[in-house]
């Protein structure tokens, strides 16, 4: 009887790298949940300032960007 070898399995990413894959997922999820809301009572009035709000303009969109930043970073980042 021949002994089996066992062969090591090669990963393309380790720990640390999906770490860094679920940081960047929060900050995009982060993002998302920033830009949900801005409904009116009224459906014939329009509240500009909700609606254009810094938070929904400005905030959501760098969190959504540093997020997606983050996740190159995460695929690119060697193992060791």
């Amino acid at each position: 009887m021949k002994p089996i070898k066992q062969e090591k399995k090669v990963t393309l990413f380790n720990k640390e790298n999906y770490v860094w894959m679920l940081i960047g997922g929060a900050l995009i999820l982060t993002g998302m949940l920033l830009m949900i809301g801005g409904k009116s009572e009224d459906p014939n009035v329009f509240n500009a300032d909700e609606v254009y709000s810094f938070r929904r303009i400005t905030l959501a969109p760098i969190f959504i960007i540093a997020g997606l930043v983050v996740e190159i970073y995460a695929i690119m980042k060697k193992s060791k």
